[in-house]
């Protein structure tokens, strides 16, 4: 069972992680280079021009894009590790893990780490006001334990009362509200803003799909092999 865990998550893990990482690359960084020109005082806000007008930003840096394809695919090979584990779990319960149903993992990974922590604190580009990063740290885990466990009991609550609270744990985090800074301001433009986080939300999704669909592929197969 370990080896089967094992096998798993690193294969699945770190070939979603690269993947993810070239996404990251070719669409979120050029975003977060430009954004860290207005930072830097490089750019004005005052005639601003879109990522596309500047390709310079798309260059590849070895060493730079290197580490971060690295730390992307270590990244996801810790989620993955949990989603294993919880793959090992439901099985256990009579749940039917493959590269199909994977997908609906990887769709519930999403919402826990992504999409539900980023509805009320978004992914923020360099140069916007922010506040305390310890505040948002401790916000930001106890919305991804509230997701988790609402999509625990979405998916295997058998009643209306379990679904209702897995409605509960889900928007909780939001009715308490996630730490604001004192004021608004920042040197770049909202719609490089706008378009990070969309970016950031797009190739996360993707990730996770991925994620999920390797995850279930590799955990079917490891199990036929073990089985056979």
């Amino acid at each position: 069972m370990f080896q089967r865990f094992l096998i798993t998550s690193l294969f699945a893990g770190a070939a979603a992680g690269l993947i993810a990482g070239i996404l990251q690359l070719m669409f979120v960084q050029p975003v977060l280079l430009h954004a860290e020109l207005y930072e830097s005082g490089a750019l004005v806000h005052f005639g601003a021009t879109p990522p596309s007008a500047h390709p310079e930003l798309s260059g590849f840096d070895t060493v730079r894009d290197g580490l971060s394809l690295i730390f992307t695919m270590l990244t996801y090979t810790g989620y993955t590790l949990v989603l294993v584990a919880l793959m090992s779990i439901a099985e256990e319960r009579g749940a039917q893990i493959d590269g199909r149903t994977g997908i609906l993992w990887g769709i519930a990974g999403f919402v826990t780490f992504h999409f539900a922590p980023g509805l009320s604190l978004a992914p923020e580009v360099p140069g916007v006001a922010a506040a305390d990063i310890g505040a948002r740290q401790i916000w930001w885990w106890g919305t991804v334990v509230a997701a988790g466990i609402a999509m625990w009991l979405l998916a295997f609550g058998h009643s209306w009362t379990m679904w209702g609270v897995a409605v509960i744990f889900l928007a909780a985090p939001h009715m308490i509200g996630a730490p604001e800074p004192d004021y608004f301001a920042g040197s770049v433009p909202p719609e490089i803003a706008a378009l990070f986080a969309a970016r950031a939300f797009g190739v996360g999704l993707a990730a996770w799909v991925l994620i999920g669909s390797f995850a279930g592929y590799f955990w079917q197969r490891e199990g036929a092999r073990e089985n056979g």
